[in-house]
């Protein structure tokens, strides 16, 4: 399983920001990667008043607590 991490920030605030992630199962760490600003188009598209600052491609682990 793949996730897609990303810093989410709303964008009334430079103080309010958020981690997100999206899983995936049948998409490859590297199709992540090639893949992720479109997903992230879409995430952004249904989260009006939210933008994107960084994302990053890795495998899951359920046991990581978010860095």
């Amino acid at each position: 399983m793949i996730e897609l991490m990303f810093l989410a920030c709303l964008n009334a605030s430079d103080v309010e920001c958020r981690q997100e992630s999206l899983l995936f199962t049948e998409m490859p760490l590297m199709a992540c990667m090639m893949r992720g600003q479109t997903q992230l188009a879409d995430w952004t598209a249904t989260h009006p008043g939210w933008t994107v600052e960084r994302w990053s491609c890795r495998a899951h682990d359920p046991t990581q607590k978010d860095a």
